[in-house]
């Protein structure tokens, strides 16, 4: 197959992680051929950075491009149209996580639609990208770094090594808030921590237990059901009266907080949680309690590095970790946190998935799933009750 041409859309912190990891392919004769994003100075900047010949404000200009794939690292409520788009142009898809939500259909305060409309307007948004991409015969493919984690792949060996069962997964991941405007409000971001940070362990924990159905049955074991709890944590009176503030604060209609609990047609158990009031950097986590092992990840707080300064000032020309809010004291830096974290293994999937057309390991029947199991979880919050999955 000829070079394969990449196009990004958005210029933001996920883009320069993708840019990165196309940086380590040149064994697979890609090229970085457009980027689009506003303002143009930032799609300018972005190219200038990364070597990229071609750069607009106008996405149109990345789907007209010389390109075979275009990669989304835009808000929530963009991945829908433009990968909509994008596949009308015949060009190949990632859709950086989550695959879609709901986002609003005209109404004002969109966090208080009922969550069993945002459910169902959900999984059709979702359906439709799945539909349209096999359509024009490209590939959806959905940006789940954790599955390509060396950590969390290693694991899965370890499990599959084991021939038990997986009993339970516990996974997180936590921070201290999310600084884009548009991550606090609904009609933008799809939901709040549950939403952006909750996809990461609810698709870790349904890819796992799909890989042991069908290592074991020939088919997937699914998510028959969710419960859930949600809330926004930085209204509690005694916080509101606090100064300084550590955590992010100015949520407007959406949970800082969540935890999720699956039950899988096997009757085994995930229990998820996702915030954002974790001081002291990203907490990226994964337990899995099999029949015969105990399995322990952490992709972010590893002790094979440990350095300790007295002031802030000391590390302030070299990175330490995501969502750190202080350099000073003892810390764990990371050695490649985009490699640990499974960013280039997952480009490399999804290039390779292109070159040899098969699928790639995470597809947009993934993201529909974590989809589903989302919205379902924001319903059970709000009625307390148990939601079951149809057809599960």
């Amino acid at each position: 197959m000829d070079r394969i041409g990449i196009g990004l859309i958005g210029a933001g912190f996920a883009a320069h992680i993708h840019a990165r990891a196309y940086e380590q392919l040149a064994d697979l004769n890609i090229k970085l051929e457009a980027v689009a994003a506003v303002p143009e100075t930032a799609a300018e900047s972005f190219a200038k950075e990364h070597g990229i010949p071609n750069s607009s404000d106008n996405y149109k200009d990345v789907l007209s491009a010389k390109v075979d794939i275009v990669d989304l690292c835009v808000p929530n409520h963009l991945h829908k149209p433009f990968a909509i788009e994008a596949a009308e142009a015949g060009k190949h898809v990632i859709c950086e996580k989550p695959l879609t939500g709901y986002f609003g259909e005209g109404e004002e305060a969109v966090g208080t639609t009922p969550k069993l409309r945002m459910y169902e307007s959900a999984l059709r948004n979702a359906d439709e990208m799945i539909e349209v991409a096999e359509k024009h015969a490209v590939k959806l493919m959905y940006a789940e770094n954790w599955v390509y984690s060396p950590v969390i792949q290693k694991a899965r060996r370890l499990v599959e090594a084991s021939r038990g069962t997986i009993l339970e997964v516990k996974a997180a991941e936590c921070h201290s808030g999310s600084h884009a405007s548009y991550a606090k409000q609904w009609e933008y971001s799809g939901g709040g921590a549950l939403m952006r940070l909750g996809a990461h362990p609810i698709g870790i924990a349904i890819y796992l237990k799909h890989e042991e159905g069908i290592r074991r049955d020939g088919r997937p074991i699914t998510v028959r059901a969710v419960t859930a709890e949600t809330s926004d944590l930085t209204r509690i009176d005694s916080f509101q009266g606090e100064s300084p503030k550590w955590l992010v604060t100015g949520w407007e209609d959406v949970e800082n907080w969540s935890v999720v609990v699956l039950t899988f047609s096997d009757g085994s158990r995930a229990v998820l949680s996702a915030s954002d009031i974790a001081l002291g950097g990203m907490e990226d986590t994964l337990q899995i309690h099999l029949s015969n092992a105990h399995i322990k990840c952490d992709m972010t707080h590893s002790n094979v590095l440990q350095a300790y300064a007295p002031d802030p000032s000391i590390f302030e020309k070299e990175y330490i970790a995501e969502k750190l809010e202080t350099k000073a004291g003892w810390s764990y830096p990371s050695i490649d946190e985009e490699w640990m974290l499974g960013y280039p293994q997952e480009l490399r999937d999804f290039v390779e998935a292109v070159i040899h057309d098969r699928e790639p390991l995470a597809d947009g029947q993934l993201g529909r799933e974590v989809v589903e199991v989302i919205y379902a979880a924001y319903q059970s919050a709000e009625e307390g009750r148990r939601v079951t999955l149809e057809g599960n």
